[in-house]
């Protein structure tokens, strides 16, 4: 009896391998029963939560994959992948399901690559930030899907220039050198954007992301900020103009991470374009205004790059499997490059965490701030680095480290609160006694504004 059950649980098994590793295209309410039945098999590790939902009222969800989901530990960096942002760009969806199912079988088979990367990083994985416009591309097939259907949302709107444009202000408020990181945002921004971008916005302003990706179709190149050239003029006379962050090295580094992992896209040429190691500054390749990846970094702490993964925008079933295998690894080790650089925590004299500590780099103007327990995550290649940690009341610290090739360097601070003595005043009076009366008074340095988020 024990034998016949170990069969046919094994045979169940087996089955239930095949099932996760089929490759399929996946309609809304079955990239939905996809998801769920990722959370079902590895419940301890994952969630399911939506952001919000679609212009035709389809949730955006999002699985998490952590050993405390649902939990922000202090130290432990958030990531995110993003796909399905055009509706008719799918293979980005389609992996990231794969890679859902990827995740949890390793975890449950006990892959120590695996089992540590979900212990030490909270993942965050949407398969789809435009569902609405995949059941239109979707209706068409693969054969028969035009290059433009369902890109937009239901409102035909692209997503991908929806976002507040926060270029425009860093380059004529300061011709280059005016403020590139915690920008805030228009007055009426919500106004100006569609049901899924503010869902996206409202997500990534909840949850200190480190690191993310947004997954797109039509080239094969890993994209990296910034996407917007300062003068855009130069799009209709089909000039480039690289146009590059303060991170331009760091960038590069994540996004050859990406494309050497891949099985072809470090080799350059592909759908009839050269692109030097699979990778190219936005701008440089063409202009696009109000992208996401520049959003996040001008309004929030996270690196985000542009993985364009397919010629063919909505590829055959057939096909799926062999993408599938050239992007698995690329997926994997992009994610482990969020523990790179430094990380730490920003408290007062009484170890209490410190929200929104401005870390500053010398040498690199951008800033990162710390989350609300007070923990900071800030990307840095290997080397030597004078960091400066400083919130509103209280002394700035400053310390210099040195950053190594594997882990990041543990770097803390602790902040003294600023304290100044009021000047001795002399009460009006024309007796000894009163004359000899002096009143102390400690009060705190008149209040500086900080930086807006």
């Amino acid at each position: 009896m024990a034998g016949w059950l170990r069969s046919l649980v094994g045979a169940l098994l087996l089955l239930e391998v095949a099932a996760a590793l089929s490759f399929l295209h996946h309609r809304y309410e079955e990239m939905v029963q996809a998801l769920f039945r990722v959370q079902s098999q590895c419940p301890y590790v994952t969630r399911i939560y939506s952001i919000g939902r679609s212009v035709e009222g389809r949730h955006l969800y999002v699985l998490e994959f952590s050993d405390y989901p649902g939990i922000h530990e202090p130290l432990e960096p958030e990531f995110k992948y993003v796909g399905n942002m055009h509706g008719n760009e799918v293979l980005g969806r389609e992996l990231l399901l794969q890679l859902s199912e990827f995740l949890c079988e390793e975890y449950r088979r006990g892959n120590d690559r695996i089992t540590g990367l979900i212990h030490s990083t909270r993942i965050h994985i949407m398969p789809s930030m435009n569902p609405d416009g995949y059941e239109v591309a979707a209706k068409q097939g693969p054969d028969s899907n035009g290059y433009l259907t369902g890109r937009n949302n239901a409102n035909g709107v692209d997503l991908n220039r929806n976002f507040p444009d926060l270029n425009t202000f860093m380059y004529y408020s300061g011709e280059i050198s005016g403020p590139n990181h915690h920008i805030p945002l228009p007055d009426n921004w919500k106004s100006q954007v569609e049901p899924e971008t503010l869902a996206v916005i409202q997500w990534i302003s909840s949850y200190n992301f480190v690191l993310s990706a947004n997954l797109h179709g039509g080239a094969v190149v890993a994209n990296y900020p910034y996407d917007k050239s300062q003068d855009q003029r130069f799009r209709s006379h089909r000039r480039t103009i690289n146009t590059p962050t303060p991170d331009d090295k760091l960038f590069q580094k994540l996004a050859k991470t990406y494309s050497y992992a891949h099985s072809w896209m470090h080799r350059g040429w592909n759908c009839g374009d050269y692109f030097a190691d699979g990778i190219t500054n936005g701008a440089s390749w063409y202009s696009l205004s109000k992208g996401m990846q520049d959003f996040n970094y001008l309004y929030t702490n996270c690196f985000e790059i542009t993985l364009e993964l397919s010629c063919n925008k909505f590829p055959p079933e057939e096909d799926l499997e062999r993408q599938w295998m050239a992007n698995r690894e690329a997926l994997v080790a992009f994610i482990e490059e969020v523990h790179q650089g430094i990380k730490g925590m920003v408290s007062d004299e009484n170890n209490n965490g410190i929200a929104g500590a401005v870390i500053s780099v010398q040498g690199i103007s951008h800033d990162i701030t710390s989350g609300d327990m007070g923990d900071y995550f800030r990307l840095l290649l290997p080397g030597t680095y004078t960091v400066t940690a400083s919130a509103e009341g209280y002394q700035p610290q400053t310390v210099t480290t040195t950053v190594g090739p594997a882990a990041p360097s543990l770097v803390h601070f602790q902040l003294k609160q600023n304290v100044v003595k009021k000047p001795l005043e002399r009460k009006a009076s024309g007796t000894r006694a009163n004359n000899k009366a002096l009143q102390k008074k400690v009060v705190p340095r008149a209040t500086r504004r900080g930086t807006q988020r």
